[in-house]
């Protein structure tokens, strides 16, 4: 997530961007499929945290490490990258994220009798409300819990990345946590998006009731974004 001195070439920026939405997809979404019947909430938790942090210590020099278009949107908003990188990353996050889910859908596929039928039963880990929440709540509450758990990740990304910051070298170890909290609260509620690449890649193998739902997955955690971006010098700025 922090920036390098010398902004590298476009192209080197999305490859890492794919990269880094790729594996915070398969690990998030892989540990819901595959092992969440036995590591519960915390385990899927746990695994989007750690691969925010490897994404960001591995790549984040490179383009930043966003992975997700909202952290891009907030970002930008907030004056630290250029508008016209803006929808290029987010193609690239996109492209990171279906791609994973492609692949867990054909590792899926070569599971034990009936578990891709099962897995896409379940909307294949999509996010969702009413009947679609994993606890069965509404749409106000699932749009409450993303657009702020969403503003909330934003000012800590915001904050540990800024010039001046007390946690220079620990902005993906900081941010990579957060991340964890949000989704041990955002789960219950929406399976926690926070992210509309993370949505995006799981509505397309969910199933018509995942992709009927996805608006909400991509308008609250954009809006939290821009909440975040446009309010963080305002309430955070450092003062000469």
């Amino acid at each position: 997530m922090a920036e390098s001195p010398v902004t590298p070439a476009l192209l080197p920026r999305l490859i890492a961007e794919v990269f880094g939405t790729f594996l915070l997809v398969f690990a998030v979404i892989g540990t819901a499929l595959y092992s969440s019947s036995n590591t519960g909430y915390l385990g899927v938790a746990l695994a989007v945290g750690l691969a925010v942090i490897a994404g960001a210590y591995s790549v984040g020099s490179i383009s930043g490490g966003h992975f997700n278009p909202a952290v891009t949107l907030g970002v930008a908003v907030a004056g630290r990258m250029l508008w016209k990188d803006v929808l290029p990353y987010i193609v690239a996050q996109i492209v990171g994220g279906a791609v994973s889910s492609t692949l867990l859908f054909a590792i899926a596929a070569g599971g034990p009798a009936g578990f891709l039928a099962k897995a896409q039963a379940g909307g294949f880990a999509s996010n969702g409300f009413g009947a679609h929440s994993p606890g069965g709540f509404g749409l106000v509450s699932v749009i409450l819990v993303e657009v702020v758990l969403t503003a909330l990740f934003l000012w800590v990304i915001l904050g540990v990345t800024a010039p001046g910051s007390t946690t220079p070298g620990f902005a993906p170890l900081a941010i990579g946590l957060t991340l964890t909290a949000i989704h041990l609260v955002a789960i219950p509620v929406s399976n926690a998006s926070v992210n509309p690449a993370r949505s995006i890649a799981t509505a397309i193998y969910g199933g018509p009731d995942a992709l009927a739902q996805l608006w909400v997955f991509l308008v609250a955690p954009l809006v939290g974004a821009l909440i975040a971006g446009a309010s963080y010098k305002a309430l955070f700025a450092r003062k000469a």
